[in-house]
């Protein structure tokens, strides 16, 4: 006689089956002082131990409804931030990347104000901001270095479609800073009229007030992100 599926249910054992390891690693990006900076964590538990590593770490089936509470529970506990900014990036699964067994990691990209955290990694030993090049040229724990290429080049793609790179700013800024921005991320310039015309044109902006300059000239116009700015793709990419 065939079972219920509630049978089923009841009977089935899930430790009969090995299963993979499950985690997330977020590759969590800012901006600052002109150049594209990348958070590090310290792992102080084996494997890699003492090395650094993107944050993240093992879903918790009591804690996490779904990967994205388990990504942003990870940044919390490691770093002390709450980026306004996640996407899943990609997924990688095989028995190399960790030597306790086959795993796969759901990995995020992430993009936070350099001021809204910098006060708790300061005071983290094991916690810290570096500079792109520096970490892209660094022996990062697991596969983390080619989990980092891939979240910089998605970062470049959405620097050309859309205004998501402005997360990585504080959320007042100037257009000068935004163009910045865009130009680090591009590895290229722009043309300051026509960057300008095209987010003006938009709409994706609207002033916030004004910024009194650090010496001598004029106050400069800051701008915030409108609300629904976040899905705007433009029809042009921002290199023309």
């Amino acid at each position: 006689m065939s079972q219920t599926e509630t049978e089923f249910l009841n009977n089935y054992d899930r430790n009969a089956y090995v299963s993979p390891l499950a985690t997330v690693d977020a590759a969590i990006f800012t901006f600052w002082q002109d150049d594209l900076y990348v958070l590090l964590t310290k792992r102080s538990e084996h494997p890699e131990k003492g090395r650094w590593a993107l944050p993240g770490g093992f879903v918790d089936e009591q804690k996490d409804k779904a990967l994205e509470d388990t990504v942003v529970r990870k940044l919390k506990e490691k770093a002390g931030v709450i980026a306004p900014y996640v996407e899943q990036l990609c997924t990688i699964g095989n028995k190399k990347r960790d030597v306790r067994g086959w795993s796969v990691t759901v990995v995020y990209t992430a993009l936070i104000a350099h001021q809204t955290c910098q006060s708790h990694v300061e005071n983290v030993s094991d916690v810290k901001w570096v500079t792109y090049t520096e970490a892209a040229k660094s022996k990062l724990a697991f596969d983390h270095a080619e989990i980092l290429k891939l979240a910089r080049e998605r970062l470049k793609q959405k620097a050309l479609y859309s205004i998501i790179p402005v997360y990585a700013l504080p959320e007042e800024f100037t257009l000068p800073e935004l163009q910045r921005l865009h130009e680090v991320l591009l590895d290229k310039p722009l043309q300051k009229k026509s960057f300008r015309r095209r987010i003006e044109k938009a709409e994706l902006v609207e002033e916030a007030g004004q910024r009194a300059p650090n010496g001598k000239g004029r106050p400069s116009v800051v701008y915030r992100l409108k609300a629904d700015a976040r899905d705007h793709t433009f029809t042009r990419n921002l290199e023309y």
